[in-house]
Formats: C-alpha cells, sequence, structure tokens
C-alpha cells in the first residue's frame, strides 16, 4: 500500500490561514489526481483514452475511474481500470460501491482487481438506480460505505479513499450526522477521503475545521471541477448539495454561445482556487476531469506541472 501524503489537517493547522496569495512562481506544483468516467460507446471509448494519454505525461499521484448510478458501469469500470494497469504508468484507483450486488460479488470484484495489479480502491455507498426515490442496500449486499471499507480490509491491503462531502450529502440528516457516517468510514479502515467539489474556499477550510473538531486526521483533499459548461453544473450541483456562489455565475454571464471564453474564464477559476487553496497549507488536488483533458492540462500547467521526463 502506498504511503498516504502529509497530513492535510496538520498542514492546516500550522500553516497560513489568510494573508496575501504568493505568485505562483513562489509555490511548488501541487500534488494532483484525477478522475474519469468509464465509457457507454466505442466514440466515448476513443475520447476517454485521448483524455489519459494527455494527461498521463503530467504524472498524477493516481487516476480514478467511476461507476455510473446504481452500479451501472461496472463491466465497463473494471476494463478500463485493467487496461490502465496494462498500458500506461498511471497509477489506477478503481471506484466500488454497495449499490446493486451480494458481498460476494463485489468481493470477487475487488480480488479481480487486487489480482489485476490495482492496490487502491474508492469505496463508496453509491447512487441510486436512475428512477428509484432514495438509495436502498441490496439485500445481502454491504449496506453502507463503512461496511464496503471493512470488507475491502478482509480481502487484502488496499489503499482505500473515501468521499467526503463539505456541504453535506445530499441524503444525510444533518451535518453532524454526515460527519459522523465520514468518522465511521475512516475508523473501518479508509486512509483518505476526497471530497465533493466546492467553488467556496471557505467551505473547504471550514469543513476541516469540523473535521479536526471531529478527531478525523487523514488527508482531506479537495474535489475540483473546472466549470466548463455553467449552465450544466448549475443544475447538477442543484441535485448533489454543492453551492453556486453569484460570483461565479457573473464571471459566465453572457457565455452561453462563447466557449473560448468560458475555457479560459474556467482554467483562471479553478487555478485561483487551488492556489488560494495551497497558500493555507494544501498541497494535493483530485480534478474531475469530465473527460475533457485539454482544460484540466491546461490549469495543471498554471499551477506548475510539467510532463515528466523519460
Amino acid at each position: 500500500m502506498d504511503t498516504p501524503p502529509p497530513n492535510t489537517l496538520q498542514r492546516w493547522l500550522t500553516g497560513p490561514r489568510v494573508g496575501p496569495l504568493p505568485s505562483h512562481a513562489e509555490m511548488p506544483p501541487p500534488k494532483l489526481s484525477f478522475e474519469f468516467f468509464p465509457p457507454k460507446n466505442e466514440k466515448l471509448e476513443q475520447d476517454l483514452w485521448a483524455c489519459i494519454r494527455r494527461l498521463e505525461p503530467l504524472g498524477p499521484r493516481f487516476v480514478s475511474v467511476t461507476y455510473g448510478a446504481g452500479g451501472s458501469t461496472r463491466a465497463r469500470t473494471h476494463e478500463t481500470v485493467a487496461r490502465i494497469v496494462k498500458e500506461t504508468s498511471l497509477t489506477p484507483a478503481a471506484h466500488l460501491t454497495c449499490v446493486g450486488a451480494t458481498r460476494e460479488e463485489v468481493d470477487e470484484v475487488a480480488r479481480d482487481y487486487w489480482a489485476a495489479g490495482v492496490r487502491h480502491i474508492v469505496a463508496l455507498r453509491g447512487d441510486p438506480p436512475a428512477g428509484a426515490a432514495r438509495y436502498e442496500p441490496h439485500p445481502g449486499g454491504y449496506a453502507q460505505a463503512e461496511d464496503l471499507v471493512r470488507g475491502l480490509r478482509r480481502i487484502a491491503d488496499f489503499d482505500i479513499s473515501v468521499g467526503a462531502y463539505p456541504e453535506t450529502h445530499p441524503a444525510a440528516l444533518s451535518p453532524d450526522s454526515d460527519l459522523d457516517f465520514l468518522k465511521r468510514k475512516i475508523d473501518a479502515g479508509a486512509t483518505r477521503a476526497i471530497t465533493q467539489y466546492f467553488f467556496d474556499t471557505d467551505v473547504y477550510l471550514r469543513f476541516l475545521d469540523r473535521c479536526l473538531a471531529k478527531g478525523i486526521t487523514v488527508p482531506i483533499v479537495p474535489g475540483i471541477l473546472p466549470v466548463s459548461n455553467f449552465a450544466q453544473v448549475k443544475r447538477f450541483s442543484a441535485m448533489c448539495g454543492a453551492s453556486v456562489p453569484a460570483w461565479l455565475e457573473k464571471l459566465f454571464e453572457g457565455l452561453e454561445e462563447d466557449e473560448g471564453t468560458r475555457r479560459m474564464v474556467a482554467a483562471t477559476v479553478a487555478a485561483e482556487q487551488v492556489r488560494l487553496l495551497q497558500a493555507n497549507g494544501v498541497d494535493e488536488f483530485h480534478f474531475y476531469t469530465l473527460n475533457r483533458p485539454d482544460l484540466t492540462y491546461a490549469i495543471a500547467h498554471i499551477l506548475g506541472a510539467r510532463p515528466k521526463q523519460g
């Protein structure tokens, strides 16, 4: 199992919380990871592999591959992860959910991943299938992500990431209840948490305060979503509970038909978000690429990432 990075929370305790931002030249390149989603058809598979090849030279700490709602892309996720192991220099992290499978079926997938050389799992409860009113555990399956983490720990010495929600999971009874769920996932054996995306830096920093108060001391890696299509992001944010600040909407105002300018604004916003977090002691970031590599590559370049030699 890879050694976890230096503790984000400890850096937050000792690092500056406010103050002038240093220039990009004064900051070391941050540690990056990238998330892809599996293709639904042959054309999208070509797009995915173009994305992987474009970002591979940047040498991310790992790349993750998601599941669709209800575990609908489980087979494609497995195929993609296995191919990443065989054909690239990247370290893949496979998403694994509790939805739509028995414990035995999930365990078999985990064992197959281990046999294929995959050592990092992103363990999630998962979204209910399309049309389902709410999440229902599969009979004989893992009920929640904490149960899945325990199951993975019994199978092999995986590096296990779990989800965290700075603005509270939509299905949570309360912010405190949601944080209790995160604590149980960590206590079950998770080695880090990756957050849902957010746009206001204070949202994440306040969340770190609350994690510390709860005794959560593993790295909490911020999820960063470059906004290439503001209208789409606003709709999705309404469903997943992420707030969209008025200043962000103002930045994209009038750019509905101007993709080129939208992309430049998106790169600037994401790079400044990362730079502000770096100034507050955070040095690792997880980018939701949406399988669109050029925007993520541009942001990474602004932040100082360069292709690895050799």
